[in-house]
């Protein structure tokens, strides 16, 4: 029987303020499923990650326009608006252009992810995952956000 991950495994920045590297990162979960959305938190909460979600494509596309967080962990298979619709928008807005995307899916076809880069996801991981597989590929965006955004 698999162990239950605990907080051993595993900042809201306003729009168009340049981020800093002392703030608190913000991720975004837009993902349907409760227990997936609640797993993830037990996943970043020792990273000291401020972590918000969303149920829905419409209501996530709405949070990360007006959060702008950090990074964005995005389902595919979304009620309202799915995660195809939600990174299309998201690269099509200023404020969400370079936001760091990591599809998280059960889709695990080679194709899924060959169209989440081509489509603009800065990352791809497959459920079920390894909670430090994505703590790892989390801290790994944030860096690179904040690289970017002091270069």
């Amino acid at each position: 029987m698999a162990r239950q991950p605990d907080s051993s495994d595993c900042s809201r920045r306003p729009p168009n303020v340049p981020m800093n590297v002392h703030m608190r990162p913000s991720v975004l979960v837009i993902e349907d499923s409760a227990s997936v959305r609640r797993l993830i938190d037990v996943c970043l909460r020792p990273t000291g990650a401020e972590i918000r979600s969303a149920e829905d494509g419409l209501v996530g596309l709405q949070a990360a326009w007006e959060t702008v967080p950090d990074v964005i962990v995005l389902d595919i298979g979304l009620p309202g608006l799915d995660g195809w619709g939600v990174l299309s928008r998201l690269r099509a807005d200023d404020r969400t252009a370079e936001v760091r995307v990591l599809v998280l899916t059960a889709h695990a076809q080679p194709e899924m992810a060959d169209r989440a880069a081509a489509d603009g996801a800065d990352a791809f991981m497959t459920k079920p995952f390894r909670p430090d597989d994505l703590r790892e590929t989390i801290e790994t965006l944030v860096a690179d956000a904040r690289a970017a955004a002091t270069a």
